[in-house]
């Protein structure tokens, strides 16, 4: 699945003086999600947990597609 690339790329090669790999962090999928998820909690009764997860990551591959990611 694609799923965006990472969120926050960070290209660490040498940090005083030491050479380092590059840490990508949360995916722009993961991203995407907890963002709606912010609005969902909002609207969706807590007690639904699973249905909030599971809009979210819609709501983030919708926007994943609408930018041509996925």
């Amino acid at each position: 699945m694609k799923d965006g690339g990472p969120a926050f790329p960070h290209d660490f090669r040498s940090f005083n003086g030491v050479n380092t790999l590059p840490a990508d962090g949360m995916t722009l999928r993961d991203w995407f999600a907890g963002q709606a998820m912010i609005a969902l909690v909002t609207i969706i009764p807590a007690a639904q947990n699973e249905r909030i997860a599971a809009q979210a990551y819609g709501l983030a591959d919708a926007m994943l597609d609408a930018r041509g990611d996925r």
